[in-house]
């Protein structure tokens, strides 16, 4: 193990944090000099003065200037533990260094990466707020809900650079999506599509037995949540014969409360579900209480929705909702007769919608 690995461990600060904001709070919080920072990290002290320029002019940003007082008491309560003990160099190196992978933090970071990657959504934030949320220009110029995101983690975007503000004095704070965070999407797709590359050549090597084991394809719709829109966004620009949107207001939403079930489902790999083979009857229901949080109970709330739906109309809304498969790929894999899929998805929508009004506790379409 290298020494900068020794180092990661030894600090307190996220893996998440950027590099630069590592040299800002080592600046500002430890009163280290930028041309130590600059020789630990073996680069040119322009490099890093740069840096802590650039991070004090983004404090305006309530989020980002949240996130650095956050770290700054980690900072400073590491610095006063090892003031004593370790030479300049050395606490250098740990301040400038990554420990903690914050591996669900990350996680749920990216997702709402993703969603915020969909044409027309923005991220909203009230100061006074835990909760940020996902917003998206629905049909007739409505706004709907696609997603809830914790404070913390609107933060970790803000800090590094995924999303950015207009106006950060607005009582709601509007945040898109910045063309680094476009391109931090773009290099996990990337990672996803040569994962599943590398699965698919494993599962078709040679199998010693001569029995061969059923690929999962997991890894292959990851890379598939692309920055396309999804078959709900296209559909719900469309019109009936009679000029009506093809898809209501509550059928998109309860459509979106299934998909953000799913996403918060896959947080936790330790819960993952086979939901192809739960339709078919094949998978035990989880016990999980559907009004509790976090993953386990998301795949809960999952399993009995798409039991409401059971198969066929369950098959298209997880297709189309979840891995935002497209109708003519639903309607292949299904057997269907040409555009035929977008009737059958309305059809499951309209119980999905009455599902979720039965069981209550629905998700919210409206903010501000």
């Amino acid at each position: 193990m290298s020494n900068s690995g020794n180092a990661q461990r030894s600090t307190g600060l996220p893996g998440w944090v950027p590099e630069a904001a590592r040299h800002y709070l080592a600046h500002t919080e430890t009163g280290m000099s930028i041309r130590e920072l600059a020789r630990a990290a073996d680069c040119h002290a322009s490099t890093v003065m740069r840096q802590v320029r650039r991070f004090e002019n983004r404090r305006d940003d309530p989020l980002v200037d949240q996130s650095l007082r956050d770290l700054a008491l980690l900072v400073s309560r590491m610095h006063k533990e090892r003031h004593e003990k370790r030479g300049s160099m050395t606490q250098a190196r740990e301040m400038i260094a990554a420990v903690d992978t914050g591996a669900a933090l990350d996680s749920e970071a990216r997702r709402a990466l993703r969603r915020l990657a969909e044409p027309g959504a923005i991220l909203a934030v009230a100061r006074d707020m835990e909760m940020a949320v996902i917003v998206r220009d629905g049909p007739g110029g409505t706004t709907a809900r696609s997603a809830v995101v914790p404070r913390e983690v609107a933060q970790t975007l803000a800090l590094r650079d995924w999303i950015a503000c207009l106006d950060p004095l607005a009582r709601i704070v509007r945040y898109h999506v910045t063309a680094a965070g476009r391109a931090a999407l773009k290099r996990e797709l990337a990672e996803a599509e040569n994962h599943a590359r590398a699965a698919i050549d494993q599962d078709d090597a040679p199998v010693p037995s001569g029995r061969r084991e059923p690929a999962d394809d997991t890894a292959v719709r990851e890379f598939r949540l692309s920055l396309a829109e999804s078959p709900l966004t296209g559909l719900s620009r469309r019109r009936d014969k009679d000029g009506q949107p093809f898809l209501s207001r509550d059928q998109i939403i309860a459509g979106e409360r299934l998909r953000e079930d799913y996403e918060l489902s896959r947080l936790d790999p330790a819960v993952a579900q086979d939901w192809d083979a739960f339709l078919q009857g094949g998978a035990i229901a989880l016990s999980a209480p559907t009004n509790a949080g976090g993953a386990a109970a998301a795949r809960a709330r999952i399993e009995v929705a798409l039991s409401e739906l059971g198969p066929g109309l369950g098959d298209v809304a997880l297709r189309c909702c979840c891995y935002l498969e497209g109708l003519e790929v639903t309607e292949q894999r299904m057997g269907w007769a040409a555009r035929s899929g977008k009737i059958v998805l309305r059809i499951a929508l309209d119980r999905l919608r009455r599902h979720y009004d039965r069981i209550g506790k629905g998700f919210g379409p409206m903010i501000g």
